[in-house]
This record gives structure tokens, sequence and C-alpha cells, in this order.
């Protein structure tokens, strides 16, 4: 090969290896842009959908500031009672130490917030855990959340039965004073179901993992009266 020859050869070589270098400088570049552009997008989606699951449920009237349950009393102690109304272990506590901790909102040593959970909708086959606790909410929303709770845990239904009836939640409304109109229909068009889940979702964040918890000023104690009361005091112990 002559020598011009060879310059032509090596020139050639040379574009060849400029012209790839360009090549993969703008894939590359194309890739960054189009990863920016998906970051960007799902950034754009996630947060158009936080708002919107975040505004997606309806809070009963007279619940607490972050629509978690209701609350009783005003003492210097926070007492926070997670339930399932188809818990048949949260009925055994509210029948033994119920009135011990309405007793402690009564009597002005602490702010008792009842958060009504649905973690065994799995254990019915018409979700009752959701359908009561939203019934509940209902009922709140009317200013008789104890009292409406405290008659479905008098009537709860066993575990892997259909539970009670929207007619028969309604029911229970109005034995204790509630209208057929308003709770009737807020209790049958499931008004407050997604607020339930809001209600869930908050419950498993603050560690909350079965049914009933029981927290004073956040922290878990025995769901006893005994041990409620002792945490209860000034200096109180959780344990």
């Amino acid at each position: 090969m002559s020598k011009r020859a060879a310059q032509k050869e090596a020139a050639r070589v040379i574009r060849e290896q400029l012209a790839r270098e360009r090549r993969r400088r703008r894939t590359l570049w194309t890739s960054i842009v189009a990863v920016a552009v998906l970051v960007i997008a799902g950034g754009i989606g996630y947060g158009v959908y936080a708002a919107q699951h975040k505004s997606s449920f309806a809070t009963p009237p007279g619940s607490v500031a972050n629509g978690t349950g209701f609350a009783t009393g005003s003492g210097p102690a926070t007492v926070d009672v997670y339930e399932d109304f188809l818990c048949p272990h949260c009925k055994e506590f509210e029948d033994a130490s119920g009135s011990a901790v309405e007793q402690l909102a009564s009597q002005g040593k602490a702010r008792v917030i009842y958060h009504p959970i649905a973690i065994l909708d799995g254990a019915s086959t018409t979700n009752y855990s959701t359908r009561s606790a939203a019934a509940a909410g209902c009922a709140g929303a009317e200013g008789k959340f104890r009292e409406y709770a405290k008659a479905l845990f008098a009537q709860q239904p066993s575990e892997g039965s259909a539970g009670l009836s929207d007619d028969q939640l309604v029911q229970i409304g109005t034995s204790i004073g509630l209208s057929e109109s308003s709770f009737g229909t807020c209790v049958r068009d499931g008004t407050y179901k997604s607020w339930v889940q809001h209600v869930t979702d908050e419950a498993s964040a603050a560690g909350v993992t079965g049914t009933p918890t029981v927290k004073v000023n956040g922290r878990q104690v025995q769901p006893t009266a005994a041990a409620i009361t002792a945490a209860v005091q000034p200096g109180g112990s959780s344990s």
C-alpha cells in the first residue's frame, strides 16, 4: 500500500471512530433525557395519585383532627384504643375494661380516642369489619359513636359468618336514637368505607398489628383496666 493510500485509510478509520463516538454520545444523551422525562412524569403522576388518594375519603364530622377516630374526655393523658368490631378479643376487652376506660375520660384523667379499624374483613363473607366501622363513622357523625360501638359489640357476629346486614346495622342505630333517614342512608351508601381504610392505614403506620391495641401517650400497654389506669397516672408505667 502506498503512503498516500495508507494516509487515506488512516483518515477513514479516524472518521469512523469519530462517527461512532458521536453516535454513542447521542444515544447516551437520548437515554439520559428519556430517563429524566420518565422520572419527572412519574413524580407528577405520583403527586396526582397521592393528592387524589389523600382526598378520596370523607371524614365524619366530630372526628379528631387527623380524622382517625372519635375522642371522649379531655384529660392530660391520651389513650388510643384500636378495635375491630368483628374481633372477639375486642369484645372481651370492652366487656372487661370498657367502662374503666370511659371512667378515665369522665373523671378528666384522659382523653380517649377510639380508632375503628378493619383488619378482619377476610374473616367474614361481606367485609363486615369495614361495613361496621363505616356504620360507626355514620353514628359518630351524629354524636353517638360510643353508644353505637358498644351496641355493635353487644351484637357481635361470629367470625367466618356474613356478619350483620346493612339493615341490621341501621336497626342497631335506630335503637339508640339515630335517625332512620340520615343514618340509614349513610350506612347503606357506605359513606365512610374509604374513611375506614384511612383509619386502618394510619393505625398500621403507627405500628398497630392486631386488635385490641391500646396506647397511652404513644406507648403500647396491655389492654387491661389495671394496666391502662396505671399508665395514665402521672409517672405511670406502660408495663
